[in-house]
């Protein structure tokens, strides 16, 4: 029997990315996966397209995941097609980097938002929707919350506010029986990064961070999916306010 076999998996802004690979793989592992989206409609339904015709069960469900109505509502729908929750994962992110003299309050409140309050409202909805005997809470952060790099000042900062909140959560929630954990990615190609220029282009700093990489090259969505459907699986069932650096080794 798939490890994941039964379970309701949601999986904020699931579109594209690293999102869309952590949604393909609950789905192969047996799970009914709600496939969340902001804006990308198109995208979100090509993931679940993919996982209908593998056999799995999906839906693809909008929402801005900083805004309460909207998290309340794509949980709703989740929940009513599939049954309670088991698995949360909160990938939705964004970020733009930029030097210091260019940071602004819009893009401050912009990436705070969704990388901050998202998973807050999110699991505060959640907590409703989960059954008796728990469940997972998988936080996708970043290697940026212990790796600074320059022009990542907001950034860095929203994913170690993450890696707090992930801690904090594991206490409040275990009574509940909802593990809480996160897996923090370095650098790893997607849609978004190839578009920027950083990686999966032959770029100076790709090469330089492959070099810096012990296993060698830049990661893969698929690489972040594994570890955290794990995480979704019984076979974690000991771990909570863990942060796993998932980035080949790279420090």
């Amino acid at each position: 029997m798939s490890k994941l076999q039964d379970k309701v998996a949601l999986v904020t802004g699931a579109s594209k990315g690293i999102g869309a690979g952590i949604a393909r793989e609950l789905a192969a592992a047996g799970a009914a996966v709600g496939v969340n989206y902001a804006t990308d409609r198109p995208g979100a339904e090509s993931v679940v397209r993919e996982i209908t015709r593998a056999g799995g069960r999906a839906v693809a469900v909008q929402g801005d995941v900083s805004r309460s109505a909207d998290v309340a509502r794509m949980l709703a729908e989740v929940t009513r097609g599939f049954g309670a929750l088991d698995v949360l994962v909160n990938n939705a992110g964004v970020y733009t980097p930029m030097p210091l003299e260019a940071v602004t309050e819009g893009e401050f409140h912009r990436e705070f938002d969704t990388n901050v309050l998202g998973p807050l409202l999110v699991v505060r909805d959640a907590l409703r929707h989960f059954g008796p005997g728990g469940g997972s809470v998988i936080n996708i952060g970043s290697a940026a919350s212990r790796m600074f790099a320059p022009g990542y000042s907001i950034y860095s900062a929203c994913k170690s506010a993450l890696d707090a909140i992930t801690g904090v959560l594991a206490k409040e929630l275990a009574p509940r029986n909802i593990r809480v954990n996160s897996v923090n990615p370095g650098a790893t190609l997607s849609e978004g990064t190839k578009a920027a220029g950083l990686y999966g282009v032959g770029s100076e700093f790709e090469k330089q961070l492959v070099a810096l990489t012990p296993l060698g090259r830049i990661g893969t969505p698929s690489d972040i999916a594994k570890v955290v459907a794990f995480l979704a699986s019984d076979d974690s069932g000991w771990l909570t306010g863990e942060v796993i650096l998932a980035s080949g080794g790279l420090r």
